[in-house]
């Protein structure tokens, strides 16, 4: 079994012949169609895998990230209520998430004014959320630059194809422009193509991103709110 994945094409022509109508069936592998695109394609590839990349390492991360301990509050609000400030902080260390790193600041500043403990929870939550959004602003520059790339490589091959032209005078035939024509149409498909999965990978970590900044805030809340009970 071959392993390109063959694109078909069929085309009917009539032939005055004893037998009638013939059909010819042209094959031609996808990656022969790519190596006409030139060095426009190996750069839509390198994009496209690079894309892959960053999509598969953030999704991991940020899935890991978004875990809670559905008992985690509880027992920091349990420690805290009985004056167990190490064995909450114990607590948060070992969660490891961002939500237990967030906790563990505003624990360690008990004792100052409320707003500068909120501060505090604030400014370690944006740094959490900007490690889970490292690598984000590549994949929406590879979401805007991939079809760009593959517009050029369709005006540098319309070029080729006029130039062609010209040079060949009254010599003009389909294979002279041939070229040209296929790096016009494959890149802005390459582009194309690129491009869209680009984008739906940034929207999918984008939301999960958002979930998180969700999740941090009602946490934030919940503790500020912890710190108003009175203490046993």
């Amino acid at each position: 079994m071959t392993a390109f994945i063959l694109l078909q094409i069929n085309e009917t022509a009539k032939a005055l012949t004893a037998t009638g109508t013939v059909k010819h069936e042209i094959t031609l592998p996808i990656i022969d169609l790519v190596m006409k695109g030139g060095w426009i394609m190996a750069i839509l590839g390198l994009l496209s895998l690079l894309a892959v990349y960053i999509f598969i390492e953030r999704y991991l991360v940020i899935g890991k990230a978004s875990r809670e301990d559905k008992n985690f509050m509880n027992n920091i609000r349990n420690f805290i209520l009985d004056g167990k400030l190490d064995a909450a902080k114990d607590l948060c260390i070992t969660n490891n998430s961002p939500i237990g790193r967030m906790i563990h600041k505003g624990i360690s500043r008990l004792g100052k004014p409320l707003n500068d403990i909120n501060a505090a929870i604030e400014n370690v939550g944006k740094l959490e959320i900007s490690r889970l959004e490292k690598n984000l602003a590549g994949l929406a520059t590879i979401a805007g630059a991939a079809p760009m790339l593959g517009f050029l490589g369709t005006v540098i091959g319309m070029i080729r194809a006029f130039y062609d032209m010209s040079m060949a005078g009254n010599n003009i035939n389909i294979e002279l422009l041939s070229k040209g024509i296929y790096q016009a149409m494959i890149t802005t498909v390459g582009g194309l193509i690129v491009g869209i999965m680009a984008y739906i990978f940034y929207n999918v970590l984008v939301a999960r991103v958002q979930k998180i900044v969700y999740l941090l805030e009602i946490r934030t809340s919940e503790f500020m709110d912890l710190l108003h009970e009175p203490v046993k």
